[in-house]
């Protein structure tokens, strides 16, 4: 890569970073994204192989006054990134047994088998294929807060379209769907499972349902500057985004931040979710632990689904709850890739072929549902590294 100029302002890169010199490149990529027409804010990118992190860049500012810096400290707020952690949960449950993602979900969720839904597999249910993208209503959007009142909801509803004909990408209601499933299999919430069982014993500052002692690491959301163009909008469209309860209204940061939401609100630094994805990307097994049995992570993201989502404007191909690469290109060159977006911008990827695993999070949003520029280029720079 030849000589890059950039123009103010440009990050503010500490010195203990990790950035070998053969990863020039993707620091390159990380200053450029602090610079042109859509500059970061703050952010992170790290990334591990077999486990161990090499490369780890952050910078920027942590708050909108800019006065506070995003370090390695800082907890970012990740949105639907948490489904790759709902999904690697899921995996999880799967290897202990007492789940299985071919079995059906009302044999497991007897409530849920009404309205038309008894046939839907676990499977199915997590590659957003149950037709229920969003809630019918109206309802109070604080409804999110209350567990059982949209488990309820979810047991009641007819699907938007035939279950298994086709997908159609549940932003919220995913987290509740597979935190039922893995409550009533396991009998913890999963996010308190995934601190006990993964974040805890691997060091991972990683949450679903943050503590009231992390806020001061939260950074500050800047906003994307207009909405993503869904295309038509269809009822699972509209159900999706586009009505006052298909997401949380409340002002109350707190109350959001302490309920467990597993397809919406973890927090998480990048390394902490990079490492996460090193246990799909290494076959379940992470500096000597088992963390799922061998092949359960291939199983995991193993296609499901492929076609023209009707709720993503995309040709999407899904795993059991992880957003495949094929056909996309998001997530670098190997269609065996996996992982999850989340609103305006992060990402979290695991890579089998190479046994690469990274993520990206940030506090400034763009408008791209998936594939946001800033992430892209740091990724192909990544690639070319290797």
């Amino acid at each position: 890569m030849g000589a890059l100029f950039y123009s103010d302002p440009m990050p503010d890169l500490p010195p203990n970073i990790l950035c070998p010199p053969k990863f020039a490149p993707v620091r390159e990529a990380f200053a450029a994204n602090f610079a042109g027409d859509f500059p970061e804010l703050g952010a992170r990118f790290t990334a591990a192989i077999e486990g161990e992190i090499m490369l780890d860049l952050w910078g920027g500012h942590a708050d909108r006054a800019r006065t506070a810096p995003f370090d390695q400290h800082t907890l970012a707020p990740v949105f639907s990134t948490t489904k790759a952690a709902a999904s690697l949960m899921m995996a999880w449950r799967v290897g202990r047994g007492g789940l299985r993602y071919d079995q059906r979900a009302a044999d497991v969720w007897p409530q849920f088998g009404q309205a038309g839904k008894d046939r839907l597999t676990v499977e199915q249910v997590l590659s957003h294929q149950a037709g229920l993208s969003g809630l019918k209503g109206p309802l109070d959007p604080d409804i999110w807060f209350d567990w059982e009142a949209v488990v309820h909801e979810l047991e009641i509803a007819e699907p938007l379209w035939p279950p298994g004909t086709a997908s159609g990408y549940h932003p919220m209601t995913f987290g509740y769907l597979a935190g039922e499933l893995f409550r009533l299999t396991d009998g913890r919430t999963l996010g308190h499972a995934l601190r006990q069982e993964i974040a805890e014993p691997l060091g991972l500052d990683l949450w679903i349902g943050l503590p009231e002692s992390e806020d001061a690491r939260v950074c500050q959301v800047q906003r994307p500057p207009a909405m993503p163009d869904l295309g038509e909008i269809t009822e699972p469209r509209r159900l999706a985004f586009l009505t006052p309860w298909s997401a949380v209204a409340s002002r109350d940061v707190r109350r959001w931040r302490a309920v467990e939401s597993p397809g919406a609100n973890g927090h998480a630094t990048a390394a902490a979710l990079a490492r996460m994805m090193a246990v799909l990307a290494c076959d379940g097994e992470i500096d000597g632990r088992e963390i799922l049995p061998p092949g359960v992570a291939l199983e995991a993201a193993a296609q499901r689904i492929a076609g023209p989502d009707l709720v993503l404007p995309y040709t999407v191909s899904w795993g059991a709850g992880f957003l495949r690469n094929q056909g996309l290109g998001i997530y670098g060159p190997s269609e065996h890739a996996f992982g999850h977006s989340g609103w305006g911008g992060s990402c979290a990827v695991a890579d089998p072929e190479r046994r690469l695993s990274f993520a990206y999070v940030m506090n400034r949003q763009s408008q791209h549902l998936i594939g946001d520029p800033r992430a892209r280029r740091l990724i192909d720079a990544l690639y070319s590294c290797l």
